[in-house]
């Protein structure tokens, strides 16, 4: 982290700069996981972190789209295309929304995030649930049963300071055609902030990541940002290629994950002559909204109707709210997991069930990406999403011996 003094703290309101200048100074001493650190409250954002989920599918047509082409390298080619165009609602909406990024809400063990889309792809699901809260884990699965796609994974997030925050994302995703029996191994992008020392901290993503696929070809996708003289933030560069051959490139995609990107065939010299095969534009690309149940249908455990009162508080601006509400579910929580204990029992995930590796289709995917492995260890185990426990759930959603509301032990 550098910047003149002068320069510290220009995009924080004055009012807000002296607690700003101190989080600044606190997080550069602290040691440990700082996503258990209290931020400043105008950087609190009102969404959970089992809400990121959601992002995987606010472009359901490019979701499904792979489903419909027999060609299976550009079936993989799709599927690249698709994983691009969730970059920029997973790591920068929130920064287009409130001019900065925002630090989420720490979801309670539990906690759950239901909702679909409904366009011209059909109906579109989502189940996110936060399995883990030591380490803090979110599972989820995304699925559409027109046209055969599906989606599941889990991440955890350890976030680290060297002079700015680091944040290192463990887990992966699996991406499934039925149709095809194919399926898709991604790997989770690490990520750092930058203009942290301006006060107006936004993400950028680095080094790269992997799509390795079952019809045996792998994506690779190199991120870069704005250096000090050159580049654009927001920057990648993506090539797809036979499985152990990274030097013959079928396809390669390069430009601004937040902007636009175009997809050539071929790579190297060759490509820059020539002519683009599509040009997406990450800005004009409509999303759809997702569609969940109003608050007082939803369960007490669900994202938006347990943390309402919290989100209100920020939004109010008032944190003795902020405080009290917080405090009630993490009280709660603290009691649950207790009598747990006393019990000799463990809390019974709603929609995810924990597996052990090795994992064959992990296992088969991996083989292509250097260095990518598991750390069960690090996520409290290999999560899957469990269909007995969907067809349970679906009808009888509130799970027995839980309480009404999460900050409310009864």
């Amino acid at each position: 982290m550098s910047g003149s003094s002068k320069d510290e703290g220009a995009g924080v309101a004055p009012q807000n700069k002296g607690s700003w200048s101190s989080f600044l100074k606190s997080i550069a001493s602290f040691n440990g996981d700082l996503s258990s650190m209290t931020a400043p409250p105008f950087i609190l954002g009102t969404t959970s972190l089992t809400e990121f989920s959601a992002y995987w599918t606010e472009h359901p047509s490019i979701f499904v789209a792979p489903a419909s082409e027999p060609d299976p390298a550009k079936r993989a080619l799709l599927v690249l295309k698709w994983f691009l165009s969730t970059l920029k609602q997973s790591y920068s909406s929130r920064n287009d929304k409130f001019g900065s990024e925002k630090k989420p809400l720490n979801p309670f063990l539990g906690e759950l995030f239901l909702g679909k889309w409904e366009d011209a792809a059909g109906t579109t699901n989502l189940v996110s649930e936060q399995v883990s809260h030591h380490p803090p884990v979110t599972a989820y699965c995304i699925w559409n049963d027109k046209h055969g796609v599906k989606l599941e994974g889990y991440n955890a997030q350890k976030a680290s300071f060297s002079r700015t925050i680091h944040i290192k994302q463990i887990g992966h995703a699996l991406y499934t055609l039925a149709s095809h029996n194919e399926s898709y191994l991604i790997t989770l992008p690490a990520l750092h902030i930058e203009g942290l020392i301006y006060g107006k901290p936004f993400v950028e993503l680095n080094s790269c990541t992997y799509i390795s696929s079952s019809s045996g070809y792998v994506a690779k996708i190199d991120y870069s940002g704005k250096g000090w003289v050159s580049g654009k933030k927001n920057s990648f560069t993506a090539t797809l290629y036979p499985a152990g051959k990274e030097k013959d490139i079928l396809y390669t995609i390069e430009g601004q994950w937040t902007d636009c990107f175009t997809i050539k065939a071929g790579g190297g010299s060759s490509m820059k002559k020539a002519e683009p095969i599509e040009m997406y534009n990450a800005k004009t690309s409509k999303t759809t909204p997702l569609i969940v149940a109003p608050l007082d249908q939803q369960d007490p455990y669900e994202s938006n109707r347990a943390w309402q009162h919290v989100a209100a508080g920020i939004q109010k601006g008032d944190m003795d709210t902020v405080h009290v509400e917080k405090s009630k579910i993490e009280n709660s929580q603290r009691e649950l997991r207790k009598k747990e204990q006393a019990e000799g029992r463990e809390w019974q995930r709603r929609f995810f069930s924990r597996s052990s590796p090795p994992n064959p289709i992990f296992e088969q995917l991996v083989k292509p990406i250097p260095g990518e492995r598991i750390e069960a260890d690090k996520t409290g185990g290999v999560w899957r999403f469990d269909e007995a426990k969907k067809e349970g759930n679906v009808s009888a959603p509130t799970q027995a011996a839980r309480p009404s509301d999460p900050g409310e032990l009864k």
